[in-house]
């Protein structure tokens, strides 16, 4: 569990974090029809290398790119590969991972292609709104469930499942930390939320299933049922009155 109160760290992990805001600004006007979700990685991964920061996923537990592309029914963990090609009408999620001055940051956002159905930007819209609802919750004083709560209120009003087998996280010193950040769940439960604690929020859901398979490769997760799922992610701080996004 990473807390940063000095000033210095906290630049430091400002600096870690805006290289991702930087990434998805550039690249929401690459992701078209036709590119291919390795293309999206190589682009990403020289973007890290020339801020003079690393590829927080690269290598990470074996995983072999420097992000996770996972398009449609793929809820996360998509390898970026050269016969992965986007069209038009397709949904698709980033994750990022950054390690910058000893800090780590992590997040996500899901871009459409083209123009996609209403359906699909219903499903995108309420998983964003999850993640800012969620951010609201991010005060000292509240408890990890008040997130978790957060989350899944939207997901129930808007007719979606979250998806439970991935939670969100603490980050910080390392890239995965505790405590759990689940996307579901009742108020007032877990860890009281102190000023200065980092935390990796990142809600997933899905317009049928909240159920999930993993492919043969061990990475890739897949809708259990083949319909869409989004995914949005952020890294922050716990203040006292409000949450600092850092990514």
């Amino acid at each position: 569990m990473t807390v940063v109160t000095d000033k210095r760290d906290i630049e430091k992990i400002r600096e870690s974090g805006k290289i991702i805001r930087e990434i998805f600004e550039m690249i929401v006007g690459k992701i078209s029809d036709g590119i291919s979700t390795a293309e999206i990685d190589r682009i990403v991964e020289e973007f890290i290398i020339l801020r003079g920061a690393k590829p927080a996923f690269k290598g990470y537990r074996g995983f072999p790119a420097a992000t996770c592309v996972s398009p449609n029914e793929v809820v996360v963990h998509g390898i970026p590969s050269k016969n992965i090609i986007l069209r038009q009408g397709d949904i698709v999620s980033v994750d990022v991972g950054v390690e910058k001055n000893g800090f780590f940051t992590d997040a996500a956002r899901t871009f459409s292609v083209g123009k996609i159905s209403e359906e699909a930007n219903a499903l995108v819209r309420a998983t964003k709104k999850a993640l800012s609802e969620g951010i609201k919750a991010a005060v000292a004083g509240n408890r990890i469930s008040d997130i978790s709560f957060a989350v899944e209120s939207v997901a129930k009003r808007e007719g979606l499942k979250e998806v439970r087998m991935f939670v969100g996280h603490g980050i910080g010193r390392q890239l995965h930390e505790a405590p759990e950040v689940p996307n579901w769940g009742e108020p007032g439960r877990g860890l009281v939320l102190k000023e200065g604690l980092l935390l990796a929020i990142e809600p997933m859901f899905n317009i049928g299933t909240r159920e999930v398979k993993i492919r043969p490769d061990g990475w890739t997760a897949v809708t259990a049922d083949g319909e869409l799922s989004a995914h949005f992610e952020d890294t922050v701080i716990v203040g006292k009155e409000k949450a600092e996004i850092l990514t």
